[in-house]
């Protein structure tokens, strides 16, 4: 049976399959649409998307994509580590620029769920690390949008310094979130989105 685990920030969660083994190995259903509804996560995923990193220190992010095409994201990770990080983009939100982190692992065999309205990055723990995920839209150059992963704003605990890190150029120099619109808002009442 899976497990969902509602973490700090509206409409993030954490998701741990269950795994049958035996001395094959195991089996492990690790996405079910009607599970995951009846607690509450409720996107038509689109589109899978799978990255592989050579070294430990790698970064990605922190990404996320404008309204309408704005994704909710699904992510697993199959080979090695990864410390994972959602951001609160939505203006007007009690948590605006806030963050929460777990250990995603082939080990832990953990899934985060990450809610549009949310940026998303990762860092590798391990070295040939493959992560997986689903999006609820297709991704869209002219919507993809990312923020500095070193916001001293948001203020993200990396697990590894910067001076070892790999990253690259379009992280690297991107925006502070105070220097962009997000496309996101929460007004009085309103949940995610």
């Amino acid at each position: 049976m899976h497990q969902f685990r509602k973490l700090d920030l509206e409409g993030v969660i954490e998701i741990v399959p269950a795994r049958h083994g035996d001395d094959r190995g195991f089996f492990s259903e690790v996405y079910n649409a009607a599970r995951f509804k009846a607690n509450g996560i409720r996107p038509d995923f689109v589109q899978d998307n799978h990255s592989y990193s050579q070294a430990r220190g790698v970064l990605r992010g922190l990404h996320f994509q404008l309204p309408p095409f704005a994704q909710d994201k699904l992510v697993r990770v199959v080979k090695g580590a990864v410390f994972d990080v959602a951001v609160d983009i939505r203006t007007g939100s009690p948590t605006f620029g806030q963050w929460v982190g777990r250990e995603l692992s082939a080990e832990k065999w953990n899934q985060l769920f990450i809610p549009a309205g949310y940026a998303h990055g990762f860092m590798t723990l391990e070295p040939d690390t493959e992560f997986l995920y689903k999006v609820s839209a297709p991704y869209s150059p002219e919507h993809d949008r990312s923020i500095r992963f070193d916001d001293p704003a948001i203020g993200i605990d990396w697990p590894i310094s910067a001076a070892q890190i790999t990253v690259s150029d379009k992280d690297r120099r991107g925006p502070l979130l105070a220097e962009i619109g997000t496309g996101f808002s929460v007004e009085a009442g309103e949940a995610v989105r």
